[in-house]
This record gives C-alpha cells, sequence and structure tokens, in this order.
C-alpha cells in the first residue's frame, strides 16, 4: 500500500474472455508486443494517464488515450506496435485490489 491509503503498482490485470481469445488468436509476435504493453500499463504510477505529457514514460511504439473525450475516467485505448494494434482497457480504482480490466484487443 502507498502512504495514501491505495494500493500502487504493479496493478492487477484482468481480461474478459472476449479480450483474451483475441488476444490467444494472435501470432506469436503481436502477443509479444501486446504483452510488452500489458507490462507498460501494470507498471504506470497512474493507468488513466492522466496530465500534459499523458504517455511521456512509454516507449516511442506506443500512445494512450481516452476512448471518448467526453468521459475522462472512462475507458482508455493504449496503441501498440506502432499503432497496428490497441487494447480498451478500464481502471478499476479500489482502496483494495484495484485492477485493470482489459475489455477489447484487436490488431491488422
Amino acid at each position: 500500500m502507498t502512504d495514501a491509503g491505495f494500493m500502487g503498482p504493479p496493478w492487477q490485470m484482468d481480461w474478459t474472455l472476449k479480450a483474451q481469445a483475441a488476444r490467444d488468436a494472435l501470432p506469436e509476435h503481436v502477443r509479444k508486443a501486446l504483452d510488452a504493453a500489458r507490462a507498460e500499463l501494470v507498471t504506470a504510477a497512474d493507468p488513466y494517464f492522466r496530465d500534459i505529457e499523458t504517455d511521456a514514460g512509454l516507449p516511442a511504439s506506443m500512445h494512450v488515450e481516452p476512448a471518448r473525450s467526453s468521459d475522462p475516467k472512462g475507458s482508455r485505448v493504449l496503441y501498440f506496435d506502432n499503432g497496428h494494434g490497441w487494447l480498451r482497457y478500464v481502471f478499476v480504482q479500489r482502496t483494495e485490489d484495484p485492477q485493470i480490466v482489459v475489455e477489447e484487443v484487436f490488431w491488422q
């Protein structure tokens, strides 16, 4: 736990069945890129990537943005593999057991 009473990174991550099936169907090299994106996400201090330099700490091949600008605390989209793939996730910030839930995975 952090001093504020909240759990901190590394965050727990769950996948919806649809997202897990999509991940499992990807080619091996894409799954490795997705795993690298996952590692960046679960170790981020703020999985919402809020502020001006929202994703400055991510590798150049990744960036994050809100799924809908009208919902700042809603889903986020993490682009990986230089924009060829993305995953949509929400961060459930609870005092105990906060977690990231991956709702959808796509790669082209």
